[in-house]
This record gives C-alpha cells, sequence and structure tokens, in this order.
C-alpha cells in the first residue's frame, strides 16, 4: 500500500482549478492521410476536428484500422499507468499496430522528435505534454474535440481542442524510508544528510514535472507562481550544499537507491513503491501546487485516423479509470463521479488535497518558462 504523508477521501479532482486558465506538463507503416476507405468519399482524416466528420464512431475506427499503426512518444509504461493503457489499446484494436518510440524524452523533445521526423513515416501521431511545451508549440498540433469534450472542464482544454488536460496530480517528495526521515519542509531538503540525494524529475526547461518541482519551491518559499525566481533560488541553495543530483530520475535509478529522494508528480512517485519496498511519498502541507498534462495530435501525423481514435479512447470512461488506478486524477472526474461511473474504491484512495492548492495560469506558466529559460543553468552549475 502506497505510504502517503496524508490519506483521505477526495471528493473530485484537484478542485479541478475552475479559477485557473489551464493546468499544469516508431517503427514503419503510415497510411495516407485520407484515413477511411478509397475512393471519392473517403475522409480527410487528417483535417478532421470531430467524430462526425467521420460520419460515426465506428467509421473513425475503420479508418484507424485501416492505417494499422499508431505512433506513439515519452510514454514510459511505468507513468500513471500507461502500460496497462497502451496493453487495453493494443487487444481492443489488435488490427492497429502500437509503436512505442524513446519511452522517456521530455516534453520538449517530443516536438523535436516531431520536426525530425517531419514527412516520415515514423514522426509521431500524438504528443503527451508539459503546459508550458505545449503552449509554445500550438503550431505543431491539430485541433481534434473528443465525444466526452462538454464533460472535460473548461480550465483544462484549449478551447478548439489543439491540446487538452487529460491526467493529472500534486506535486509530491518521494524518498527511502531506511535512509532518511520524511521531510516536513523544503528546508530540511537543505541539511547534510541529504548530500547528493535530492534529485528533480528532469530539466525544468524542458519537461513539465521538473518544472512543477520549481513551482512547488517557489510557493512553499513564500513566493507566488507570478514570480518562480524564489524555487530557482532554492534549487541553487541544494546544489551548493552538495545536495542537488543531477541524475534523470526512471524506475531504475529508484530501485537501485542512485535516486533515493526525488520531486515528482504523487502518481509517480507512489508508483515506486513497488520497485522499492521503503519508498514512501510526502504532499508537503501548506501550498500544494498541482498540474495536468495535456494530450495532441501531430498535425502532420502520418497515421491522423488513428491519432483520433487514440484521444477518443484515452477520454473514454474505461481509460480514464485507468489513469485513476495509476494514482493520477483524470479530466473528466467531476463529470464521472457525478454520472456515477468513477471507480469510487480508487478514487477514495488518492491522498487528501492540500490546504491550498495553485496552478499556474497560462500567463504564469509562459513567464515562468522564459525565467527559467534564462537563469536556471547559471543556478544550478
Amino acid at each position: 500500500m502506497t505510504n502517503f504523508h496524508r490519506r483521505a477521501r477526495i471528493g473530485a479532482g484537484i478542485a479541478l482549478f475552475t479559477t485557473a486558465a489551464l493546468g499544469l506538463t516508431a517503427c514503419s507503416g503510415a497510411a495516407d492521410a485520407s484515413g477511411g476507405s478509397a475512393g471519392d468519399d473517403a475522409v480527410d482524416a487528417a483535417t478532421a476536428t470531430s467524430v462526425e466528420d467521420f460520419g460515426s464512431f465506428e467509421e473513425l475506427e475503420e479508418a484507424a484500422k485501416a492505417e494499422g499503426q499508431l505512433n506513439v512518444i515519452a510514454l514510459p509504461r511505468d507513468w500513471a499507468n500507461y502500460g496497462e493503457i497502451l496493453d487495453l489499446f493494443a487487444e481492443k484494436y489488435p488490427e492497429i499496430t502500437i509503436n512505442e518510440a524513446s519511452p522517456d524524452v521530455s516534453s520538449a523533445e517530443e516536438i523535436q522528435a516531431a520536426e525530425t521526423n517531419a514527412g516520415l513515416d515514423t514522426a509521431p501521431d500524438v504528443f503527451d505534454l508539459g503546459l508550458t511545451v505545449a503552449l509554445q508549440n500550438t503550431d505543431v498540433f491539430a485541433p481534434y474535440q473528443v465525444q466526452t469534450w462538454d464533460e472535460i472542464p473548461d480550465a483544462l482544454k484549449e478551447p478548439s481542442g489543439l491540446f487538452v488536460g487529460d491526467y493529472g496530480g500534486y506535486m509530491s517528495i518521494g524518498y527511502d524510508s531506511s535512509k532518511f526521515d520524511a521531510p516536513e519542509s523544503l528546508d530540511d531538503l537543505k541539511d547534510a544528510a541529504y548530500k547528493g540525494a535530492v534529485a528533480i524529475n528532469g530539466d525544468p526547461t524542458q519537461a513539465g514535472a521538473a518544472f512543477a518541482a520549481v513551482g512547488l519551491a517557489t510557493v512553499q518559499s513564500d513566493g507566488t507562481l507570478d514570480d518562480f525566481q524564489p524555487g530557482i533560488d532554492f534549487f541553487s541553495e541544494l546544489q551548493k550544499a552538495g545536495n542537488l543530483l543531477k541524475v534523470d530520475v526512471t524506475t531504475a535509478t529508484v530501485t537501485s537507491g542512485e535516486t533515493p529522494v526525488v520531486f515528482d508528480w504523487d502518481y509517480l512517485n507512489a508508483a515506486h513503491t513497488a520497485d522499492n519496498e521503503n519508498w514512501k511519498v510526502v504532499v508537503l502541507d501548506g501550498t500544494g501546487y498541482a498540474g495536468y498534462y495535456n494530450q495532441a495530435i501531430n498535425k502532420d501525423a502520418p497515421n491522423p485516423a488513428a491519432a483520433r481514435l487514440w484521444q477518443e479512447f484515452l477520454y473514454s470512461d474505461e481509460v480514464q479509470n485507468l489513469w485513476l488506478k495509476g494514482g493520477a486524477r483524470p479530466a473528466r472526474m467531476e463529470a464521472m463521479t457525478e454520472a456515477g461511473t468513477i471507480d469510487t474504491d480508487l478514487a477514495e484512495a488518492l491522498p487528501e488535497v492540500p490546504a491550498e492548492t495553485v496552478v499556474p495560469t497560462e500567463e504564469q506558466s509562459t513567464n515562468a518558462g522564459t525565467l527559467l529559460g534564462e537563469k536556471w543553468a547559471a543556478a544550478v552549475q
């Protein structure tokens, strides 16, 4: 059982951020972009903005099956239950081969892969991105609204469907309890006992989880999301103390003990309890930092119908509950709770939300990304 600093029932998502603009983060075989069957009436899948453009959901399925491929990128199987989600899609659509490329790359590297492979059948069909990278690359995405669009809170979606929040959680600290006591504040991590022990999940100028770690450090240092400098200063102090560990966090680094203290989303840290029996997770008291990852379709997807079918699949009741099984909070959680389609046992197992929760608006996220680009490297060198 996952060991959280606090555990209690939560009725819906992360308060669903209704006051925020948005939440915070191959192989072969492309068919032509027409999607469905050959002939004058074939659907142009690459320009379809909803199921209605295909005629029906069944016709979307047929168009995707005709393509026979789906290229995904940056989807670690131990990230928010992606392994089970990918396997369910493969079981449901055996006619479609899933090509899983570069599971451990950052959001920014997903976009780079699309640019590098532009025009090739190896280009990503879909993306899973932190908000900052999504905001910076809207020209790469194709707008699409899934059938359950109206049940996704406005605060979690770009109005035309260029990118849409799907699953989220709270920034947390995971730690090996055989080596450390539970940290109760950020200041605890500055202690000499944590020398060479504290890692974040990636580079905050590229990876959504690392960006959020700086955001958490900011608000836990009495700063605001209008200025991430306090968070940058905190990690600079960790670096000067010799406590910041510059290693990208993976299941292997947690299992081996190479990264014994980790800033990461609560659902990702919680998953490591399966890798290290001593692993525990803390969501710090006070102000919590929450965010969602966003789904998007590559406007130049080599398999545009399969890309749109994947989006429909991710926002279905079944897969929204699979995010929940992975410890993440699905975007449609509030609507599913009201409809009685949420898995109540899994929902009740989520940790209690902090007393106050913040998430950056679009403007705050953009400004923070600019500041990190200017200041981060020098602060932790």
